[in-house]
C-alpha cells in the first residue's frame, strides 16, 4: 500500500512540476530559491521507483519495469541539465551551454531530446498498466488516452498537462480500484 501511494505522490509532482513549466522558462528561471519546476519532476520520478520494481512478476513487468526505470534515468538527468540551466544567471551563459552540450549527442540526445519526451517513460508506464487488463479495464483505458496526449498522437493545448492528469486518475483507478469497491460495498 505505501508503495502505491508513493506511487501516485510521485505521479502528482510530476503534475505540479508540468503546470509550473507551462508558465514558460522565464517564470521557471525567476524561480526562488531553487527551480521547483524541476525540483518536482526530480521528486516526482523518485518517488515512482518502489512501486515501479515491485510491480507484479508478469509478462508486461519484463518489459514496462525496465522501459520505466531507462525513462525515470533521462528525466533525471534532463533535470540536472535543467538545473545546471536554470542556474545561469543570464541569457548568454545558457546560450553558450546549450552550443557546448548539444554538440554531445550521447548528453543532449539521451537527456534532452529523448527524457522529457515521454515515449519511453510513458511506454514503460502503459505496458506496466496493461498487468491490469482483466481487472482495471476503466484506468488502462485512461492511461492509452493519457498516453495518445503525451506522444502528439491526440492533439491537445497543454499537453503534458493534461497527459499527466489523466495518467493521475488511470492509476488511481488501476492501484486502487479494489479498494475503493470494497469501501464502497461496505458502506451500503
Amino acid at each position: 500500500m505505501f508503495y502505491r501511494i508513493l506511487f501516485i505522490m510521485g505521479i502528482s509532482f510530476l503534475l505540479i512540476g508540468q503546470i509550473i513549466l507551462s508558465k514558460g522558462n522565464a517564470f521557471v528561471y525567476s524561480l526562488e530559491p531553487i527551480d521547483f519546476a524541476h525540483w518536482s519532476l526530480l521528486v516526482g520520478v523518485v518517488l515512482l521507483i518502489p512501486q515501479v520494481i515491485s510491480f507484479p512478476k508478469k509478462p508486461f513487468s519484463y518489459i514496462g519495469i525496465p522501459l520505466t526505470i531507462i525513462g525515470i534515468t533521462c528525466i533525471i538527468g534532463m533535470c540536472v541539465i535543467d538545473f545546471i540551466f536554470w542556474s545561469f544567471t543570464n541569457d548568454q551563459l545558457r546560450d553558450d551551454f546549450t552550443n557546448h552540450i548539444t554538440q554531445v549527442p550521447s548528453i543532449w540526445k539521451t537527456f534532452m531530446t529523448i527524457g522529457p519526451s515521454s515515449k519511453v517513460f510513458n511506454l514503460g508506464l502503459l505496458t506496466l498498466s496493461l498487468n491490469y487488463w482483466k481487472t482495471e479495464k476503466l484506468g488502462v483505458g485512461i492511461l492509452i488516452l493519457a498516453t495518445l496526449i503525451l506522444w502528439h498522437v491526440i492533439p491537445t493545448p497543454h499537453r503534458l498537462i493534461f497527459g499527466y492528469s489523466f495518467t493521475l486518475i488511470a492509476f488511481g483507478i488501476i492501484l486502487f480500484g479494489k479498494d475503493i469497491k470494497t469501501m464502497l460495498k461496505h458502506r451500503v
